[in-house]
Parts: structure tokens; sequence; C-alpha cells
């Protein structure tokens, strides 16, 4: 399996999550991504103490760096300096989520490396953005993301606990603008021969996730709604429980479409007539009525029982509400590609799949994440040999 970036070289002097997800994806599409780190590594290597003495493959840096090459070099040796610009010069992307300050130091900021190889596409993954007065600040996603980009905001209920946000979940979203940017700008360095700067960030990738709610407040100047259960105006567009505790959840989207049909799924035809329930608006003042009754109702059967009932309905759309065990073994999510086996070795590792197939140009992870600079050896020696043919 080539995948359609095959061909591609891409250098990622990255750490955590962010930038080094995009750079996932884009090996699992075939790129060569060879993976920058410090002789002590990404810090990211160091988070499988937390899980255990005896844990040796890690969920967190293993997915979000296999089919990649490590080669382990002291930027601050003039020396290995010069062996990472010159496999920046062999690449057709650097691709980093280091500080710009940082960067500028070790001569590996855009105007130089721009300037010293023109048709380079320079990738950037910043907190806040490469201008303004934080743009030096340094960032996670919990921060720039969830908390400062006002999506834990956004899911927080009137008087109720901030949620906390799944580990990564800003930087694995800012993974897939990063992959995306990149190849747009290979797709024009094809066309015009030219590299450029490309950059995002986590709270631009943050502004775009509720853009519903920031665009609400930008143009008709209101609140975005903050929607509860207990009084969702429209009570087929919500989630209930049923009688084993699993919970499930209605789309019926289309308020008049699929309020008939609930009707005839619940056995309360007679709510067709009901005045106070005649029409959308209607039902929406009523919701926390129709809602309590609703449960009532759902509390009588287990949730296999009101899903098989549900699915005899035609277009009466619902869901259940998995656990991460429950998605697991899940006939669907394997169906849909999801979960991907990574070669390790003379075995493989289940993880999940980067978000998207090739059908003409099938793609896969290669191999398991690298050691600490297991690569370094072999690329050193690549390099000697490319200067050995350009003399």
């Amino acid at each position: 399996m080539s995948g359609p970036m095959q061909g591609t070289r891409v250098v990622e002097l990255g750490i955590w999550v962010a930038a080094p997800s995009g750079g996932a994806i884009l090996a699992d599409w075939g790129a060569d991504v060879i993976k920058l780190e410090p002789p002590t590594g990404d810090p990211l290597r160091q988070i499988r103490h937390v899980l255990g003495p005896d844990i040796v493959d890690c969920p967190f840096f293993d997915a979000d760096n296999r089919s990649k090459r490590s080669v382990a070099l002291d930027l601050r040796s003039s020396e290995e300096l010069a062996s990472a610009l010159e496999l920046i010069d062999s690449a057709d992307v650097f691709l980093t989520n280091i500080r710009p300050a940082a960067l500028e130091r070790l001569g590996l900021d855009s105007r130089t490396l721009l300037e010293r190889k023109p048709d380079l596409v320079y990738a950037i993954v910043t907190g806040y953005g490469l201008e303004g007065p934080d743009a030096a600040a340094g960032a996670y996603d919990m921060g720039a993301y969830w908390a400062r980009g006002g999506v834990a905001d956004s899911l927080t209920q009137p008087g109720g606990e901030t949620p906390i946000q799944r580990s990564g979940m800003g930087d694995h979203v800012t993974g897939i603008t990063v992959a995306g940017m990149i190849s747009a700008a290979l797709l024009h360095r094809e066309r015009t021969g030219e590299g450029q700067l490309v950059s995002t960030s986590l709270l631009r990738v943050a502004a775009w996730q509720i853009s519903s709610d920031i665009n609400m407040r930008l143009m008709l100047d209101r609140e975005p709604t903050r929607n509860q259960r207990t009084t969702e105006a429209n009570p087929v567009w919500n989630n209930y429980s049923a009688g084993d505790g699993k919970k499930f959840w209605l789309m019926g989207v289309e308020a008049d479409r699929h309020w008939p049909k609930l009707l005839r799924l619940v056995g309360r035809p007679e709510w067709a007539t009901e005045p106070r329930y005649a029409t959308p608006a209607l039902r929406g003042e009523n919701a926390v009525e129709i809602i309590a009754l609703l449960d009532e109702i759902f509390v009588t059967r287990t949730r296999a029982e009101w899903g098989a009932l549900f699915d005899t309905e035609r277009d009466f759309f619902w869901s259940p509400v998995n656990t991460v065990d429950e998605v697991i073994s899940d006939p669907q999510t394997h169906a849909s590609g999801s979960i991907i086996d990574v070669p390790k070795g003379d075995t493989t590792v289940a993880m999940v799949a980067s978000p998207a197939d090739f059908h003409g140009t099938p793609a896969a992870p290669s191999r398991f994440a690298p050691l600490l600079g297991e690569h370094t050896d072999e690329l050193l020696t690549e390099l000697a040999s490319r200067r050995a043919t350009t003399r």
C-alpha cells in the first residue's frame, strides 16, 4: 500500500501531539516522515510511565508517531544542526510546533529556511497564531483550544461544572488541519514550483469548531443557545435512557416529519391531536412535559429493544450513546475502517486509523512508532551518500 503521499518527504521537529498527529496522518498516507528528536526524545514518550511500570506500548505516543523514522540530534551542536539542515534540504515539508523564537535561535525559522530552500513547504502549529500579543506564548490544547478557544464554556450547562476535555482532543483536530494545509501547499507547489509558509493554531481550530456559536454572536448579535436535555425544544432531537440504563439519541431534526413517527413508535397516537403539541413551537413551549413523559416510556424497555423497534420505522434516525468498549465492539466501527492493525515486528497492534481512505491509492501504516533515534545511523548514512553524489 503506497498511499497518495508516496515520494513526499517530511521532516518533523515536533513534540507532544498537535504537529506529530498531523505528521502521523501524512505517514499513514505514504509520506516518508522523519521525526527529528533531541537526545532525550519527544517528551510524549515519557507519558507511558504514568500508565504503569510494565507498560511497553504507549497509546499516546505510538499512535501519533507510527510509520515515522526517528533521528536523534542535539541541535545545540553545530555539527548535528548541520545534519538537521541537510535533512530539511532533502525534504518537501518541514513540520514543527516548536515556538518561533526557539526556531529563530537555531536558524530554523521560516524566513531562513525558505531563503535556503524556496520550494519548501514550511508548516508550523502554534497555540495562538503568529501575530498578536500572545503569539510567543506556549500552549497546550487544554488551554488554547479547550479553555481560551471557548469550547469548554460552550459545553458547560448554566451553573454546571466546566467539563474536562479528553486527552489530545484539540490536538487531534488540529492534526487533521495540519495534514490538509500541507496537502494544499504541496498541490500549489506542484503547479507553480513555489514553497510557502503555512500555519494553524489551537485557538484558530477551536474557533472553527464552534463557529456556529461564534457566528451567532458575530452575525446576529445573539447569545448562542445552551441546550439542556430536560428543556430541549424539539423532543425528537434529544437523548434518553432505556430501562437497562443505556442511553440513546433521537435525531429527528425535522420536527414535523419525525414527530408522527415517534408517536407511532412509543404508542401515543393521541398526542397527534393534542392541541398543546400541534406545532413545533407549541411542543417547544411544552418540552419539559413531553420529555418527562417520554422518559417514563423509554425506561419500560432495554436499549436493544427500543433500537430494534426504531429500525422498523423508515427514516427514523437514532444512535446509541456508546462507551469506548461499545465503540470497539460495534461491527460498524470495523466496517467503516476506524480500527487498523499496525505492523510491529512479526505481529500487529490494533489502533485507531487516521480519518480518510484513498480508494485509488490505498494507504495504511507501514510500521510501529520508532524507538528514540532508531534510524539515526540509517539517515546519517543516507546524507553522506547524498553529499558524495552531489560533489
